[in-house]
């Protein structure tokens, strides 16, 4: 077994290394991705070995980003793009939405698009506007697109790795508060399927599901709740389209309660679909309503107000308490 303690970064720039090394139809292109690394420096070290052909320095220009990723990927190729923060991706919203998650379906299925866009996302690191918003659902809602959210480093390398492997395009968002975060990879393992949720933690008396940032609040929740005499699941989601429902049903039909804790705002959601899914499938498991916990319906505040804004502990342990009171 080859496992190494590194951070959710090093694991992705691993993962990235891995890829370009295996298949020489593997790019990777965006802003500062080469000479400087990447803002995050995730891209570091790339287009020193493997060149100014293979990792690309492109200009600010997102739209056109994506769509010469698109180009590269009718031609054969495998681009991994980098938008450099979530705020950013918009510009490229129309070729993502009108052209990437619809050419399969336009050519009747002779056409694939295996093109991988990460985009870092998510607050929690003092940043201006534009730098720390949750804008998944918006992807999530576009069908065509598959989008997924590592919540430590182990994911991160093998999710990047079967994201650029597949034939469909892939929205990947990396929670940059996370980035600097360590743990074991093991880079000989067999990986969980992509789009899989996995429990991060047995419980018995309620389910929390996140993915991406809120992974780790959710752990540090149900460990402060277990010194209570509470018995909290985790359930880290990992993938937003398509979501593991059936996994979410296991667990919820164990617990009989769920929380649904995300970033992002709660109006219009992911886990308000969540919500809706699992009311329809385990209604009579139910022991209270779903729950969810996740940002205000606002746009997202200056640095000095984010802790006022992102889900934390004390909201979390609330909707747990309220979960329970029924």
């Amino acid at each position: 077994m080859a496992v190494e303690k590194m951070s959710l970064a090093k694991a992705l720039n691993e993962s990235l290394r891995t890829a370009l090394d295996t298949d020489p139809k593997v790019l990777v292109m965006g802003e500062d991705v080469g000479k400087l690394g990447g803002v995050f420096r995730i891209t570091d070290g790339l287009q020193k070995d493997f060149g100014e052909e293979r990792v690309i320095d492109t200009p600010l220009a997102e739209s056109g980003i994506v769509g010469t990723a698109i180009g590269l990927a009718l031609r054969g190729y495998r681009p991994v793009v980098e938008i450099q923060f979530d705020g950013f991706v918009f510009p490229a919203y129309d070729q993502i939405v009108t052209q990437l998650a619809k050419m399969h379906a336009r050519a009747l299925g002779k056409v694939k698009l295996p093109v991988v866009v990460r985009i870092p996302y998510g607050g929690g690191i003092g940043a201006v506007e534009h730098h720390s918003e949750s804008p998944e659902a918006l992807f999530a809602h576009v069908a065509g697109l598959k989008v997924v959210s590592p919540s430590n480093a182990s994911d991160g390398y093998w999710m990047l790795q079967q994201a650029i492997q597949s034939d469909d395009p892939v929205i990947f968002f990396e929670p940059k508060r996370r980035y600097w975060d360590k743990a074991g990879v093991d880079t000989e393992s067999i990986p969980d399927p992509l789009h899989a949720a996995r429990v991060a933690r047995p419980g018995t008396d309620i389910t929390l599901a996140a993915y991406g940032p809120m992974v780790k609040v959710c752990l540090e929740a149900a460990a402060a709740a277990e010194e209570e005499g509470k018995s909290v699941e985790v359930l880290d989601l990992r993938s937003m389209s398509p979501i593991d429902f059936d996994a979410v049903q296991h667990s919820v039909e164990r617990t009989g309660r769920l929380v649904v804790v995300h970033e992002a705002p709660v109006f219009y959601g992911s886990g308000a679909e969540i919500a809706a899914r699992i009311t329809e499938r385990c209604f009579y498991h139910l022991e209270a309503p779903v729950l969810r916990v996740g940002g205000f319906h606002a746009p997202y505040p200056p640095a000095r107000l984010e802790e006022e804004y992102l889900p934390g502990l004390d909201r979390v342990l609330d909707a747990v308490d309220r979960s329970l009171a029924y």
